[in-house]
């Protein structure tokens, strides 16, 4: 018998990834040695294409999510694609060593890539400590608070007395009474019959 339910009681953060044009949420995260500048490891799946965008470059960032996270994050970075999005454009972020961090975060870690290590599925990137702070002093969100609130933490409110509709393809939000036949989502370019009403 092998239930491997049991790997969700190993202790992990949730957190968004980043480097050159891309990024997407991420869970597997370590510290794998100290001093000065130590070493962070990260595991993404090789299906992703942040995946791809971090073999090619030389740093990454780690931006630390909290449990009072906006859900539009966890929705923009955890369920869509840099192929089909600009996950940027949706989300508020800073500028840090060329690269894009949350600012809705409790804080960051920029990495310089020193090594990779790779399985069927993913590959372990290990990276150099080279730049961080802490913007919150807060609860970090665990996996374990993810997966007990997920549908509060991945929900779309809506503003009281418009109607909502979800893009399918993005997730983007527009309100009003009804989506304009012409219309064109700014995010992805899916046009009106791919928009569904959200319930409130």
């Amino acid at each position: 018998m092998k239930n491997k339910k049991i790997t969700r009681k190993i202790s992990q953060g949730i957190y968004v990834l980043t480097t050159a044009c891309g990024g997407c949420i991420v869970d597997a995260v370590s510290q794998i040695s100290s001093g000065e500048n130590p070493l962070i490891s990260v595991a993404v799946m090789k299906s992703n294409n942040t995946h791809e965008l971090l073999k090619n470059n030389s740093t990454f960032a780690i931006s630390v999510l909290g449990n009072d996270v906006n859900p539009k994050i966890i929705n923009t970075f955890g369920l869509n694609s840099m192929r089909d999005i600009n996950k940027f454009g949706n989300i508020e972020t800073l500028e840090i060593e060329s690269l894009q961090i949350i600012k809705d975060s409790l804080g960051y870690m920029i990495c310089e890539k020193v090594d990779t290590i790779e399985n069927d599925t993913h590959t372990l990137f290990i990276g150099k400590l080279k730049e961080a702070d802490v913007f919150k002093d807060e609860e970090p969100l665990t996996y374990a608070y993810y997966q007990s609130h997920k549908e509060e933490l991945t929900k779309i409110t809506t503003e009281e007395g418009t109607t909502a509709w979800k893009c399918n393809i993005c997730g983007y939000i527009y309100y009003g009474e009804k989506v304009p036949d012409d219309f064109i989502c700014p995010i992805c370019g899916a046009e009106k019959y791919d928009f569904q009403i959200v319930e409130e």
